[in-house]
């Protein structure tokens, strides 16, 4: 089974939609999966997810269906992705799978939200007939399917967290998936009726570097910062 994770393109978050670059990064990602075998498409319900959807949804002839909860990542106050290296790397909890949830920092309405997310994956990928045992999956009917999530960088790295069973934390600050980047996971299935999922690759942009675009740094913020040097200086 084939899991496809892909985010909005380049976003204009006041009227959640895509800036100009990012319906020009959407047409190039349309371009590249226009041949892609895709069974199943979903989407976040959010604007600029669903901008970034329909040029490959006209491309496979398909509709998507909206999952509320592949939404952004965005409950508490704060963002969970927001935090400065000593703030946040001081804490072994947050290098722990699931220890990270406990801490004063993560709000109530965050915390029950990454539980519901992961509680949801697990429900759609049962319907495909993978059921969650612990930290892996028992077959209960193989699948060879495709599915496509369009969404956001923070509930990927929540859906990441959950199936490879790493700190979600560790994951928010410690990668980046540019806009419109594909993650690809499939099922590794060698012994009886164990799966685990497996990342192929991941913020993969070769459709904007093979069309001339740019990778946009939004929410990279080691770019933001080293622009801000340079106007200082």
């Amino acid at each position: 089974m084939r899991l496809i994770l892909i985010r909005h393109g380049d976003p204009d978050y006041e009227r959640d939609t895509l800036t100009e670059k990012g319906w020009r990064e959407a047409k190039l990602l349309s371009e590249r999966v226009q041949n892609w075998k895709v069974d199943d498409v979903f989407v976040s319900p959010l604007g600029r997810a669903r901008d970034t959807a329909e040029g490959c949804l006209k491309a496979w002839k398909k509709q998507a269906k909206v999952l509320p909860w592949a939404q952004e990542f965005i409950y508490g106050d704060k963002l969970l992705w927001d935090y400065y290296p000593a703030d946040w790397t001081s804490r072994s909890e947050n290098f722990c799978e699931s220890d990270w949830l406990g801490l004063p920092n993560v709000d109530e309405k965050s915390r029950q939200a990454y539980k519901s997310v992961c509680t949801e994956l697990d429900k759609l990928l049962s319907n495909y007939g993978y059921e969650r045992d612990g930290r892996f999956y028992r077959v209960k009917k193989h699948s060879d399917k495709t599915i496509v999530f369009f969404c956001h960088f923070g509930v990927s790295m929540i859906f990441l967290s959950h199936l490879i069973n790493i700190s979600a934390q560790a994951l928010l600050h410690g990668t980046f998936l540019p806009p419109t980047s594909v993650t690809v996971l499939n099922t590794e299935e060698r012994r009886g009726d164990e799966a685990y999922f497996r990342i192929e690759r991941m913020g993969d942009c070769n459709h904007l570097i093979n069309g001339g675009e740019r990778i946009s740094e939004s929410g990279y913020f080691t770019e933001i910062m080293q622009e801000t040097k340079q106007r200082e200086e």
